[in-house]
């Protein structure tokens, strides 16, 4: 499932937030977008999940500020 978190203030420390991704789902992967005013994370872990490693992480995980996407998945690779 891929996410996008909102950064209201200061961006969360990403070494932080990556080392508490990767206790959840060792395969997650994770970036600034939107000009540093988002994370998007791309990750197996449920939302609910997500939401408890950002709040490990320092992040702001409250309803308005992490937004599940839509699937961009085309089923080409058979996954």
């Amino acid at each position: 499932m891929e996410f996008s978190l909102h950064i209201a203030g200061q961006a969360p420390d990403l070494a932080v937030l990556g080392r508490e991704l990767s206790a959840i789902d060792p395969s997650a992967l994770f970036d600034l977008a939107d000009g540093g005013h988002a994370v998007r994370i791309s990750t197996m872990a449920t939302e609910q999940e997500l939401r408890d490693c950002l709040r490990l992480a320092g992040a702001d995980a409250n309803a308005d500020a992490l937004v599940q996407l839509p699937s961009v998945c085309c089923g080409g690779c058979g996954g």
